[in-house]
């Protein structure tokens, strides 16, 4: 299948500088890569085998109009591991979507529909994350309608496969609200969600995501609490995640960035951040942006990351004293743009 897609990437690219007069794209292909060098050290001793060369990602991203009002989009990641023996494993997302008026339909393979902006950017776009992010599967099969009381703000219902779901038992189910909505400096990405994580056992998020913007200056604050039947609801199993961020130019980027994961009940009902985890991790970064065309984008990025406290999940790259050093290059590349 990989030789495939390469074949029709090349293909693609003989006729990259095709164009016809109409507006909406009919196929927008490109590929994005991520490449880094990283240095992990636990407790002062270097992690041989989270040190050295890394391939981060590999991803070709397919968007299009297929009729006025029907879109499509498909994001494939290559170099993910396929869990269940499947080339749709990699798939991040595909799905059509269509709009009418204030209303629209989607389906397919989706993002679930959490709040919050670490969970929101892609995942190429990120260094240091939170114990959540690190543990939540965050692509699913499912539908969802979107409603826009007014130009600013978007409300949206989506049914999925609950991203806890195992390979004996796909019949769980993920039900999710989400706002978006931009107010002069405000933006926000909230959520409430219903998350089957057993058969007819359900754990329950409310995530805040929240950005202000000043100019050059941007300040991201999420807000995550968790909780299933039998427990005390607010602030025993939560999140926080913090990112301020400077863009001098549009060539630079400096951020410092903080999260907090906690979860303090003896419940087997959060899969993400385990029982017995207070983890603070705390750290800064640069990127450089050489080239941004609009086409084309190439970005160096350096970064610094620092964790401590305890957590429940011994297989998370961020332990006790544990910091990691990370530099790198992306690119996005322009294949193929064709218009109706």
């Amino acid at each position: 299948m990989r030789k495939t897609l390469l074949i029709f990437c090349l293909a693609a690219a003989a006729f990259a500088r095709a164009e016809e007069t109409a507006t909406d794209p009919l196929v927008n292909l490109q590929a994005e890569v991520r490449l880094d060098y990283q240095h992990d050290w636990l407790d002062g001793h270097t992690v041989n085998d989270n040190t050295g060369f890394e391939g981060k990602y590999i991803n070709f991203r397919l968007d299009g109009n297929i009729t006025d009002g029907l879109s499509y989009s498909w994001r494939q990641r290559l170099n993910k591991p396929h869990k269940d023996a499947s080339f749709f494993d990699a798939t991040d997302w595909v799905y059509l979507n269509y709009d009418f008026g204030r209303w629209s339909v989607a389906g397919g393979k989706q993002v679930v529909a959490i709040g919050g902006w670490e969970y929101d950017r892609a995942p190429i776009d990120l260094y240091g994350c939170s114990v959540f992010w690190n543990n939540v599967p965050c692509y699913q099969i499912g539908g969802s309608v979107s409603f826009r009381p007014s130009a600013a703000d978007k409300l949206t219902f989506q049914l999925c496969e609950s991203p806890f779901y195992t390979p004996e038992n796909r019949n769980m189910y993920a039900y999710n609200l989400m706002w978006n909505g931009r107010h002069g400096f405000f933006e926000a990405i909230w959520s409430a969600n219903l998350l089957e994580y057993a058969p007819d056992r359900y754990i329950s998020y409310l995530a805040l995501g929240n950005r202000f913007s000043f100019g050059k200056v941007a300040l991201e604050l999420d807000l995550m609490n968790r909780a299933a039947a039998r427990q005390t609801f607010f602030l025993r199993d939560m999140s926080v995640m913090g990112e301020l961020a400077y863009a001098p130019t549009a060539k630079w980027k400096v951020f410092g960035k903080m999260t907090y994961d906690v979860n303090r009940t003896h419940s087997d009902a959060d899969l993400c951040v385990s029982p017995g985890t207070e983890m603070k991790m705390a750290g800064a970064g640069v990127e450089f942006f050489p080239l941004a065309d609009g086409r084309h984008t190439l970005r160096l990025h350096a970064n610094l990351f620092y964790s401590w406290g305890s957590n429940g999940n011994t297989a998370d790259v961020m332990q006790n004293k544990t910091m990691l050093v990370d530099f790198g290059v992306k690119w996005n590349m322009n294949i193929l743009s064709l218009r109706r």
